[in-house]
């Protein structure tokens, strides 16, 4: 359960850091204005929050795990909400990292 339980938050984590920088993104870039903004900089805020609820204790596992969702999870944001058409070259790397964030986080370590 705890593995569920930590791919669940990862997902969490994705959806609020991913789409609190996109918020944040439309509402510079795209000039939408304060509320866009302010709304991105909740959502990031709510993404640290997420992130302290991992099972395992380690920040630097934590983060440097997320690094391989983040990669994922914006590719997916991208296509969603960006009409964005990844190549063969983004969903390799994307595999890539979400296979390194599993070793990260779900390698056996005999504790």
């Amino acid at each position: 359960m705890s593995v569920l339980k930590s791919l669940v938050l990862f997902v969490v984590a994705a959806l609020f850091e991913i789409g609190g920088a996109w918020l944040v993104w439309q509402g510079v870039r795209e000039h939408k204005g304060w509320i866009w903004i302010g709304a991105g900089v909740v959502a990031l805020g709510l993404y640290g929050f997420a992130a302290t609820l991992q099972p395992d204790g380690e920040f630097g596992r934590i983060l440097a795990a997320y690094g391989g969702v983040f990669v994922a999870g914006s590719i997916a944001w991208g296509v969603v909400a960006d009409g964005y058409r990844p190549d063969r070259y983004d969903i390799t790397g994307a595999l890539i990292c979400l296979a390194g964030m599993a070793v990260i986080m779900y390698a056996p370590r005999g504790r």
